[in-house]
């Protein structure tokens, strides 16, 4: 037996999966046409905006902060206004796709985002401009889960799809690597032209998908859960609302308790609702699959400690060491480009492996990247020392972990429900990079004023931590799987 199979065989027992649809053929029998050629290319431009978008946006605080005004508190706002609209609404993204059609809701959704990105790009007040950020992110909520689901539901499952899906993410790395140098050049000019520079791509990718993706079915039923909807909109906004706000507030105000509390409540009731329903909006036994809620964990961890640590180095760099935007972009660069070279050979691994030992390894090499820089900064980190190295290993943690962990996510979903699950894991990301950054900047109080290293050393520790948490969630059940492999075989 191969490696792959051997870890199908100790796991099937936790595993309930949907069957894969009657018309699909071995994923092997899968010929890739120009035309799939061409809609992996559309779906990878707009990942490829995520990611220059992001990145650009990060590059850019600083001077956002200098021109606009705005403290630390209010520059992670330019961040969690994107991660408010986007963590609050890409369950209902996800799910909108599979009962209204992926193809119109992804057009609609890009369109929103281009018309965001150059509003953004022509205000002058704080305020405004995380209301466009707002925007973007829940355009956004949209455009990822149902750009993943078109993925997923396009190319069979098996070496079809692992290939696809490492294409799709090395184009996000390639936008994000983009975004760092891009960030740092057009900054020198202004700001500005880091938000007007994704639009034209945005409307070429609506252009392109018009005419190239497929178009899809709505399920006939799940469409009419409007308390469903209700309940879960409302829930996510709020709870994503309160934790990105609870660093301003105090995370024992009222204001906090108040937010969390009505939060669960809307939550709870929206889980009532789904249970009571034939064609729920949302089917919630899809957490009862063990590898499904093992990769929503994971991408917690991953995006949750790497956006936190970014934000991090972004304002020592640059407030602290005075580097200009561009020399702190190069610094930060080795990450991407490690994630693009490695990226297009993730799914051959993944196909020889499967997916639990890459995502183990992806969080061995993070963990490892954040205990190497927390041991090593001292009071005054080093580049080459401590920077370096550690940007390296954040580089091979993303190159093996974000495809690994998409896959794991959505592997044996139905085709009806790959919208469903590409929101979730996607939502769990964005909602994790906003809890951590929003405890982070709580913790780095006024570190971006100071002259040295030491007020960013507790937000370096949570990090760390969140690092090594996603690697023990990974270690145990690969090493009871092993243990039981090992039974079987006597």
């Amino acid at each position: 037996m191969t490696a792959t199979e051997n870890l199908a065989a100790a796991t099937a027992g936790e595993r309930a999966i949907s069957p894969p649809p009657a018309d699909h053929r071995p994923a092997a029998a899968q010929r890739w046409t120009p035309k799939l050629w061409g809609i992996l290319a559309v779906l990878c431009v707009v990942l490829f905006l995520d990611g220059l978008d992001v990145s650009m946006v990060g590059v850019a605080l600083p001077s956002i902060g200098t021109e606009l005004h705005l403290s630390t508190t209010s520059l992670q706002w330019v961040v969690n206004g994107y991660v408010l609209g986007y963590g609050g609404l890409l369950m209902l993204g996800g799910r909108t796709a599979d009962l209204l059609g992926r193809r119109k809701v992804f057009l609609i959704a890009v369109t929103a985002f281009a018309v965001a990105s150059l509003i953004g790009g022509l205000v002058d007040s704080g305020p405004l401009l995380i209301a466009t950020r707002f925007a973007k992110g829940l355009a956004a909520a949209f455009t990822a889960p149902t750009a993943l689901s078109i993925l997923t539901t396009t190319f069979h499952e098996g070496p079809a799809r692992n290939r696809a899906l490492s294409v799709f993410s090395l184009f996000g790395a390639s936008g994000y690597s983009s975004g760092l140098i891009l960030g740092g050049l057009l900054t020198n000019f202004g700001w500005r032209w880091t938000f007007l520079t994704p639009v034209p791509l945005a409307v070429a990718a609506v252009v392109a998908g018009y005419f190239l993706l497929p178009k899809h079915a709505p399920e006939e039923h799940g469409g009419h859960d409007l308390a469903g909807a209700a309940t879960l909109t409302g829930g996510m906004l709020l709870a994503v609302y309160t934790v990105v706000s609870a660093s301003g507030n105090g995370w024992t105000s009222p204001l906090t308790l108040g937010g969390f509390a009505l939060a669960a409540l809307l939550l709870a009731a929206f889980v009532v609702i789904e249970n009571r329903l034939k064609h729920p909006l949302v089917r919630l036994s899809i957490l009862k699959v063990g590898t499904v809620v093992r990769a929503n964990l994971s991408v917690i961890a991953l995006f949750g400690s790497y956006m936190s640590f970014q934000f991090m180095m972004t304002l020592y760099l640059q407030d602290v060491l005075g580097w200009s935007p561009l020399k702190m972009a190069m610094a930060l660069l080795p990450a991407g480009i490690l994630v693009v070279v490695a990226s297009p050979i993730t799914g051959n691994l993944i196909n020889r492996f499967g997916t639990a030992p890459l995502i183990l390894s992806a969080m061995a090499s993070l963990s490892l990247g954040y205990v190497w820089f927390l041991i090593s900064s001292g009071t005054a980190p080093g580049y080459w020392s401590a920077v370096f190295p550690t940007m390296i290993l954040l580089g091979g943690g993303f190159a093996f972990g974000f495809s690994s962990i998409m896959s794991q996510a959505t592997e044996g979903i139905d085709d009806s429900e790959q919208g469903l699950a590409s929101g979730l894991v996607q939502t769990s990301g964005q909602v994790g990079a906003a809890l951590v950054l929003a405890v982070v900047t709580a913790l780095l109080g006024g570190a971006s004023g100071g002259h040295d290293f030491s007020g960013f050393r507790p937000g370096i520790n949570l990090v760390t931590g969140v690092g090594l948490a996603g690697l023990l969630l990974n270690v145990v059940p690969m090493i009871a799987a092993y243990r039981r492999r090992g039974r079987a075989l006597r």
